[in-house]
């Protein structure tokens, strides 16, 4: 017997065509895209909707001839422009109250689909599911218009699914909705990166972290490694140890798969030293002086990085030094690695 769960996914939960229409009317007239073709009552004679019809029963002109007026006994009263019953507010005349409630929808369907990418068994059904993956990124790329709670779910939704995403499927032969690109997914990404709300970088820096792992995404993400560097080393600057603690592990894929970053890191001084800072602190959480540390010992693998890295001789003398001030891990690996460099 199917999983209730699995089916409503399946049926429900992951069709994101309430988002896209919900989503839509409640934003300002000024950002809303062009009324959208509607086939309701399309094979009826008299609907407001038919194309086959509309020129028949409703003409932009103002004197209408005997057909134009008279159909099967109905008399038209009362002119109106065809381009009317394709007017959002023309024909259902929603005031900002209405726009409220159908935005609130929207967001109750985003509820649903971050709380289905929890599930570890949904996980492949939605990362093959296009639409539901452009209606995701087209909401990031809409920050600034649309609802806060909306956003931060769609958000929390590819974190969820980064480890199995792969960005690829924006080119693949599967029906396109929105034409969202892979350019533009990673475009949307780094617009949440650059955010100065809290929660929305940090979770952009964790989506990097895990979408960089995947050999297939690198490609995409390569071109604009140089902002994702020097942003999670920004982000290493804040006085809230969760946003360290996201820069950190994204930091430490990045480096890990990338020569170019690991040379730019060395190469800045400021970012060397914050990265030791996470680690002198120490920061509460010992994962992530580990994978400070690790960031490290990766610069040392560069021979190219042994000048740059000279000029912390003091730091990595006083972090040695203070054993209270770092965990057993980052001085054994100091020690081991940092030793042959440097004189104490």
């Amino acid at each position: 017997m199917q999983d209730p769960g699995l089916a409503l996914l399946s049926t429900v939960a992951i069709d994101p065509h309430k988002i896209d229409d919900w989503r839509d009317i409640a934003m300002p007239k000024d950002h809303t895209k062009l009324p959208r073709i509607r086939t309701l009552g399309a094979n009826t004679t008299l609907s407001g909707f038919g194309h086959e019809n509309i020129d028949q029963i409703y003409s932009d002109t103002t004197t209408p001839s005997d057909d134009q007026t008279k159909t099967d006994g109905f008399t038209v009263t009362k002119k109106r422009s065809a381009g009317f019953w394709f007017d959002e507010e023309g024909l259902f005349n929603v005031d900002d109250e209405g726009r409220t409630e159908k935005q609130q929808c929207a967001v109750a369907a985003s509820n649903i689909i971050r709380n289905f990418s929890f599930m570890p068994e949904n996980e492949t059904v939605m990362v093959q599911h296009r639409h539901c993956l452009e209606t995701v990124f087209q909401c990031l790329e809409d920050q600034n218009t649309e609802d806060d709670e909306l956003i931060t779910n769609m958000l929390e939704t590819l974190v969820n699914l980064a480890p199995v995403l792969d960005l690829r499927i924006f080119s693949s032969s599967r029906p396109s909705f929105i034409k969202i690109t892979e350019k533009r997914a990673v475009h949307a990404i780094m617009g949440m990166l650059a955010s100065s709300i809290r929660v929305w970088h940090c979770a952009a820096a964790e989506l990097i972290g895990r979408l960089i792992i995947n050999p297939d995404n690198e490609t995409f993400l390569l071109p604009v490694i140089p902002q994702i560097y020097k942003r999670l080393v920004d982000l290493l600057s804040v006085p809230a140890f969760d946003a360290q603690a996201a820069a950190i592990s994204a930091l430490y894929n990045v480096s890990e798969v990338n020569m170019d970053c690991r040379l730019k890191l060395a190469s800045e001084r400021w970012a060397v030293d914050r990265l030791l800072k996470v680690v002198k602190m120490p920061h509460p959480v010992p994962e992530v002086c580990r994978k400070a540390s690790m960031i490290v010992e990766s610069l040392v693998s560069e021979p190219q990085n042994r000048m740059h890295l000279l000029i912390h001789e003091n730091t990595f003398a006083e972090i040695l030094t203070s054993e209270d001030a770092v965990d057993w891990f980052f001085l054994c690996l100091l020690r081991a690695v940092l030793y042959p460099w440097f004189k104490f």
